[in-house]
């Protein structure tokens, strides 16, 4: 009978997410998340099988509530919360930069199927809370045409974060950005 574990799944998915997002799923060594996990090889392995099955996990666990989808979906939609989304999004979890699963994106070709498709799902949960937002506003908009600007600007606004470019600049990138999207 082995020693009862010591940690918890969430704890563990917690405290490995700033590791991946840091260093990617290639660099992120396995002395790197036992320790920013405290839990040693064999203790991860029981519980994820092997690194790639803990980077998914980790990212299932940031898609499901710490990317910032609550914000599109507060009521009343509109503008408003597209706006809290671009701005507050890409930086939801203290000290890291940018959006988990955007920098993701950039390792596909070393991840899972599983992987990629989950980030594909994320994307889309995204896109039909923007499209609800988008429609609230301006229902006969082409609510598709937008909401792909509003991705592509998500997605080059948390890249951006990783420049560590002058992030006082975000604000007004994203001000100058929904004027734009208002205005039409």
């Amino acid at each position: 009978m082995g020693r009862p574990k010591q940690f918890t799944r969430d704890d563990v998915l917690r405290k490995a997410l700033p590791v991946f997002w840091k260093q990617g799923f290639a660099r992120a060594s396995l002395p790197d998340l036992e320790h920013a996990t405290g839990v040693n090889k064999s203790g991860l392995y029981a519980e994820f099988e092997n690194k790639e099955k803990l980077y998914l996990e980790c990212l299932r666990y940031y898609l499901n509530g710490r990317d910032g989808a609550d914000l599109l979906a507060g009521e009343p939609l509109g503008w408003d919360n597209i706006q809290r989304f671009l701005e507050e999004g890409p930086s939801r979890l203290r000290g890291q930069r940018g959006c988990f699963a955007v920098s993701s994106m950039r390792e596909l070709e070393c991840l899972s199927r599983e992987v990629r498709k989950l980030i594909l799902e994320g994307r889309q949960t995204l896109r039909e809370l923007m499209m609800r937002n988008v429609r609230a506003e301006k229902p006969k908009m082409d609510a598709d045409a937008v909401c792909d600007l509003i991705s592509v600007f998500f997605s080059g606004l948390s890249i951006e974060k990783n420049l560590n470019l002058d992030q006082s600049l975000d604000h007004l990138k994203v001000s100058n950005f929904m004027r734009m999207l208002r205005s039409v």
